[in-house]
């Protein structure tokens, strides 16, 4: 059993929602979910931390007695976090600090609370007190938003990266994906830096060579091409396509229902970002819809539709 937090802003709550029970196939609950699946901490922008929780005991007490059979390798030194799960009592500052000191005392080993070989998370959960290996998001990805090209439109890197989870939640070596309207390529990034197949195709000569130069910058393969969707051949898993606009304005809605039907040609699945709300056009095209969520920023709202 895995537990995972995770924390959002506000405007990103549908987006961080969606993407989190479509990995962890489990609802959001308020800060922390409980899942049999695995998936590393880094995954997701809005998972904080991640416990694999193998031992569970009623009390602290309970718990303590068991953490003297925890084994390290030679020289190996820990550190034990204690985490707050939203829903349990709330326990003040000192009184976690408290339980780390306790249980780092139980086990046998040497604790390192700078940089320690080992991390170890403790959490009371359901009642019960859970512990186990623990895993921090490091944020790695946030690196990705100093990018040599940049447009004023692309998406979000964080949102890039969840919108790419939940064209392919599952393991990340199984899908294919396309970005038929690639742009810089933000949304490729953040596939490849998971390890996901994906190749990206653009009309727009300058996005093209942007999206290489991006590319090149982070040390990804070239998987870009110049040309137009509608000339796609071959099948991927899922597409996603965030529909060209500027600020001023957006595509007229029979090129958008041109674009939606040919998704179908070359992909089983799509997630379409829009400015407006894009559940009439998909249906027009033929596609079912399988989730919406909104995307904020101030005034601004992307819809991330989910169709099959």
């Amino acid at each position: 059993m895995f537990i995972y937090t995770y924390a959002c802003h506000e405007d990103e709550t549908e987006l961080c929602e969606l993407e989190l029970s479509l990995l962890l196939r489990k609802p959001c609950t308020g800060g922390a979910i409980e899942s049999d699946v695995e998936i590393t901490a880094d995954r997701s922008p809005f998972i904080r931390r991640k416990i694999h929780a193998r031992l569970c005991a009623d009390s602290m007490e309970e718990l303590v007695a068991q953490l003297p059979g925890v084994e390290l390798e030679q020289g190996q030194t820990f550190k034990v976090l204690f985490t707050s799960a939203t829903g349990e009592p709330p326990i003040a500052f000192e009184e976690r600090r408290q339980h780390e000191r306790t249980a780092g005392a139980a086990i046998r080993g040497k604790a390192d609370m700078r940089k320690p070989d080992r991390l170890f998370g403790l959490i009371r959960w359901n009642g019960r007190w859970l512990f186990g290996p623990c895993e921090e998001n490091s944020a790695a990805w946030l690196e990705h938003q100093k990018k040599p090209q940049n447009y004023s439109t692309a998406l979000p890197v964080r949102a890039a990266r969840a919108i790419v989870n939940i064209a392919a939640p599952g393991r990340a070596e199984a899908v294919k994906l396309i970005d038929p309207c690639c742009g810089i390529g933000t949304v490729l990034i953040e596939a490849m830096s998971m390890g996901i197949d994906i190749e990206g195709v653009d009309l727009n000569p300058l996005a093209v060579r942007g999206a290489r130069l991006n590319l090149a910058h982070f040390g990804y393969a070239d998987k870009v091409k110049l040309g137009d969707m509608r000339e796609l051949t071959g099948h991927y898993d899922a597409a996603i396509i965030d529909m060209p606009y500027n600020l001023c304005s957006v595509l007229p809605e029979e090129e958008q229902l041109d674009m939606l039907r040919n998704l179908r040609r070359f992909a089983a699945r799509a997630v379409i970002v829009t400015t407006e709300p894009a559940e009439r056009q998909a249906k027009m095209a033929n596609w079912r819809i399988q989730a919406v969520a909104r995307l904020r920023k101030g005034s601004f709202t992307r819809y991330i539709t989910v169709v099959e």
